[in-house]
């Protein structure tokens, strides 16, 4: 009996790493991924960069700091599962210069605080809540953020679904809108 449920357990283990493998190399689960390997990456800070994936092609747009962080991020986006090719667009616009001051200080991390919650951190927010809930299947839906208005996109199986992830999207912080464009789709 014990041996019949390890069995089980291992066949249930199987299916779902299975079932991830294959989401994760749908666009939209490949766009996901690039964005949190985006989200902790020190060098990317990538609360400008915008992800695109049609046809397992990655799209990059944006600005980063600094060189070092265009090559990372498309690196990054090269390396990940089930990506074909990377279309690199961001452009390099450097930050201000250093300066001193208690007033700079202030000034410096209120920018920090903002890069915690800027797109791509509510973007990997709403995302890690969607993939948490049971009520959303949160590998088929793409989420963008540009100027904290959130769009939602992909398709879902109920109205009950698509309802709980514009739900989760709103409750995010930092989220100004959100933007439904979500499809219900009976599989």
């Amino acid at each position: 009996m014990m041996r019949q449920k390890f069995f089980a357990f291992l066949g249930v283990v199987a299916i779902a790493a299975t079932m991830t493998a294959a989401c994760s190399k749908s666009d939209s689960g490949i766009t996901t991924a690039v964005k949190t390997k985006f989200a902790s990456d020190d060098i990317v800070k990538a609360t400008d960069i915008n992800v695109d994936t049609k046809d397992k092609i990655v799209t990059l747009r944006g600005e980063v700091q600094s060189s070092a962080a265009k090559n990372r991020a498309v690196e990054i986006a090269r390396a990940t599962d089930g990506v074909r090719d990377v279309v690199d667009v961001l452009v390099v616009t450097p930050g201000p210069a250093a300066t001193s001051g208690v007033a700079d200080s202030a000034r410096e991390a209120g920018r920090d605080t903002a890069g915690i919650t800027g797109d791509a951190g509510i973007t990997t927010a709403v995302k890690t809540k969607m993939l948490a809930d049971t009520t959303v299947s949160g590998l088929k839906i793409d989420v963008d953020t540009k100027d904290g208005i959130v769009s939602l996109s992909g398709n879902v199986a109920s109205a009950v679904e698509k309802r709980r992830a514009v739900e989760i999207a709103k409750e995010t912080d930092g989220v100004k809108s959100v933007s439904d464009h979500l499809k219900i789709v009976k599989e």
